[in-house]
């Protein structure tokens, strides 16, 4: 820790915060709870999408990402082109003078070295580029912390996402498959870590009593990169699927709860709401994932498909079961125990299998709770070492004299 005449040590926060991805959200959250425990005379800002939510909620200040402020919106008009054209010019400016403020700048977590969802070079991958050229240029550390990464098939994204992650100074993945798609890339990683995701350092709430709830969350999915040409089938078919298998729950008497990931679900939930059109459904109104993981704690089984959502219920020990869009979720479920027999595809929900697998699910479910919090405490020491992993490698004067256990 640096002494009260020494400069405190300067820590950026970088990504798409703050602009409605609880998952997101979730991952600074537990960034900015390990900086408060293990460096509290750390200077923590943020260059983020949602600067004033990143200000409000987790008190420190906040930067807006891009300069041009219609970046997410389709431009069409000559006027928009051109604005987005310029932005991007100003931003690699705007990047580097606020990287060289910082000592070091942390990507929490965060798919941001994968395409699995619709996804343009010229908007993130873009933007993490610049942060970590910059990083490198002006010698500022930046460290990719636990994230998620998979092979890229368009190749301008595959080469910013590849010199961003050959250009950081530090990073760790979520998954074993993430570490491997890097590879896989041609970036080295030999000296990179594999841990679980950041959210799962997030505080978990007591469980509930067995109340017949069924939480079901719910995703504006429409397939990944590579399926723009097929999107509105995909959807259509993931929305279909699982408004019947809603619409079953409800005809056996079972309360459901929809539970959403991304201010882009919302529709999706009140979709569902109007085609099942009973009072056993209603949508949680959630805002972090503390508020997803109290949902999922108090049902008796959870079947979701946004990874974070599959993450707050398998944190809180409860059975669940993926509709899975990506290897991620795979990699996630046999990572606490459950496998591939609790997984069924996202892109191709049937109805009546779907039934068949949550059925099975519920059989075991005492079985399963105990797995989940065996699998649990595991995750909670390979997590301490990677807080204590990140202190030695981008806090070189801390006091590292607390080392964790060994993980088993």
């Amino acid at each position: 820790m640096t002494s009260g005449s020494e400069t405190p040590v300067r820590v950026g926060v970088f990504g798409l915060l703050g602009s409605g991805n609880l998952g997101n959200d979730g991952s600074l959250e537990a960034v900015l709870g390990y900086l408060r425990a293990e460096h509290p005379e750390a200077v923590v800002d943020a260059l983020c999408g949602g600067p004033e939510v990143v200000a409000a909620r987790y008190g420190i200040p906040a930067t807006r990402l891009h300069w041009y402020r219609g970046e997410y919106r389709t431009a069409s008009r000559a006027g928009a082109i051109a604005g987005k054209g310029l932005g991007k010019l100003v931003d690699a400016f705007r990047t580097a003078a606020w990287v060289r403020k910082h000592d070091v700048v942390i990507v929490p977590g965060m798919g941001v070295l994968e395409a699995t969802l619709p996804l343009r070079p010229w908007g993130f991958p873009y933007s993490l580029f610049l942060l970590c050229a910059s990083g490198r240029l002006l010698r500022t550390r930046v460290a990719l912390v636990g994230v998620g990464a998979a092979a890229i098939g368009n190749r301008p994204t595959r080469a910013l996402v590849r010199w961003s992650a050959r250009l950081a100074a530090y990073r760790s993945y979520r998954d074993t498959q993430s570490r491997d798609a890097m590879r896989e890339m041609g970036v080295d990683t030999a000296r990179d870590e594999v841990y679980p995701d950041l959210a799962f350092a997030l505080p978990t709430p007591p469980v509930g009593s067995p109340s017949g709830t069924v939480c079901v969350g719910v995703m504006d999915f429409h397939g990944g990169d590579d399926d723009r040409a097929r999107a509105e089938e995909i959807h259509r078919r993931y929305l279909d699927g699982t408004t019947r298998f809603v619409r079953t729950l409800v005809e056996d008497g079972r309360p459901v709860r929809l539970l959403t990931g991304d201010a882009c679900d919302a529709p999706v939930a009140a979709a569902i709401l109007e085609a099942v059109d009973s009072p056993l459904v209603t949508a949680a109104a959630t805002a972090s994932l503390a508020d997803l993981m109290k949902e999922a704690a108090a049902a008796d089984t959870v079947v979701a498909t946004r990874y974070h959502n599959l993450i707050c219920s398998l944190k809180t020990s409860t059975p669940t079961l993926a509709l899975s869009y990506a290897a991620k979720s795979d990699a996630l479920m046999n990572r606490m125990g459950l496998g591939d027999a609790y997984c069924h595809p996202a892109r191709e929900v049937d109805a009546d299998r779907l039934l068949e697998q949550f059925r099975a699910l519920e059989r075991r479910s005492a079985e399963l709770r105990r797995t989940l919090a065996e699998r649990n405490l595991a995750v909670a020491q390979q997590l301490a070492h990677q807080f204590a992993d990140l202190t030695t490698s981008l806090f070189p004067t801390a006091d590292h004299a607390r080392a964790p256990q060994e993980a088993p």
